[in-house]
């Protein structure tokens, strides 16, 4: 593989929005019609709202005190640190839908002030999927949007400058951007990173900080089950209350919701998506050569890469997303 740009990143915006997605060959979709009739109904919408955003949705601290053999408020306590100490976010029913919806990603390199004004832009607008903070040539910022087509992100991007969401293209450098298909997602595994730790943890002495949180054996394997999508349990009872129906009609339609492949299961996510908390973030655009197939049988198996998708940009064939603890170790793997 020939490294064409990388980039060491930090989250500085949030993400909790985007679900794990496994290969795509093992993901069962349903007709785009069967599709649309689900996303047209109302009760849905307001089904999908409350589980994506995590109502409705509790760490089952029953299971896990028996699971790992240890007392429900030791459980409680691994749990709560992980929460608290923002190591991942409460558990959500990931929407791959998003992906359907929206099958443009798009990646654009930006000169944009650190003021509270962008910053406030960055963090509510819907097609900003993830930003951060970069030192690049004449860029500070890289974005991940998705848009419904080139049309609506071109629509989207003129308002942005029109309401005065961000400076004019004379008062800033202009943007790179480049255009990847959704439809052309070969890896999508945002939890592969927690192999990492597990590494660095057994490096250390079975004991590491992470986000000043210092994690022990019982809490890396809470934290290994919930990101997992272990541990988790849906409240049919809230949910029933909050939308006024039955529980049982509750079951039966997220079960069709997950049998048409809109959503997945319930998993923790880490806060910023493409990396465990700590980690590196390289982004990169690659040529793969001679064996393709067998070099993407390594990159499935590999906990560094969380994202890989097939593109054509000049002689650049695959875009990753990986998670790296250092430059160091990113030099190292690279190198093998």
């Amino acid at each position: 593989m020939d490294i064409y740009h990388v980039y060491y990143l930090k989250s500085e915006f949030p993400t909790n929005m985007i679900p794990k997605v496994y290969p795509m060959s093992k993901i069962t979709t349903s007709p785009p019609e069967s599709i649309a009739d689900l996303l047209n109904d109302k009760l849905n919408l307001l089904l999908l709202r409350n589980i994506c955003s995590g109502n409705g949705l509790d760490v089952n601290l029953s299971y896990l005190s028996r699971h790992l053999g240890r007392h429900r408020n030791s459980i409680r306590d691994r749990v709560r640190g992980l929460l608290e100490n923002r190591i991942i976010d409460r558990p959500i029913y990931p929407f791959f839908g998003l992906f359907i919806e929206y099958p443009l990603l798009v990646a654009a390199y930006a000169d944009l002030p650190d003021s509270e004004k962008v910053n406030d832009w960055l963090m509510k607008d819907k097609n900003v999927f993830a930003a951060f903070r970069v030192r690049e040539g004449e860029y500070n910022t890289i974005l991940f949007e998705f848009h419904k087509s080139v049309w609506h992100y071109h629509i989207w991007r003129d308002n942005l400058v029109r309401e005065n969401k961000i400076p004019g293209r004379g008062e800033r450098a202009p943007s790179t951007v480049y255009y990847f298909s959704n439809q052309l997602i070969e890896k999508y595994d945002p939890a592969a990173g927690m192999a990492l730790i597990e590494e660095e943890f057994k490096r250390e002495g079975e004991k590491i900080k992470i986000n000043g949180y210092t994690l022990d054996k019982l809490g890396l394997r809470v934290l290994q089950n919930l990101v997992n999508g272990e541990g988790i349990k849906l409240n049919e009872n809230f949910l029933s209350k909050e939308l006024g129906i039955h529980r049982r009609t509750i079951m039966k339609r997220i079960s069709k919701l997950k049998a048409s492949g809109l959503i997945l299961d319930p998993v923790c996510r880490f806060p910023s998506f493409f990396v465990p908390p700590n980690f590196l973030l390289v982004f990169s655009m690659v040529e793969i050569k001679g064996s393709r197939e067998q070099i993407m049988k390594d990159i499935m198996q590999d906990p560094h890469v969380t994202l890989a998708y097939r593109i054509s940009e000049g002689r650049f064939n695959t875009l990753l997303f990986e998670s790296h603890l250092s430059i160091e170790d990113y030099l190292v793997w690279e190198k093998r």
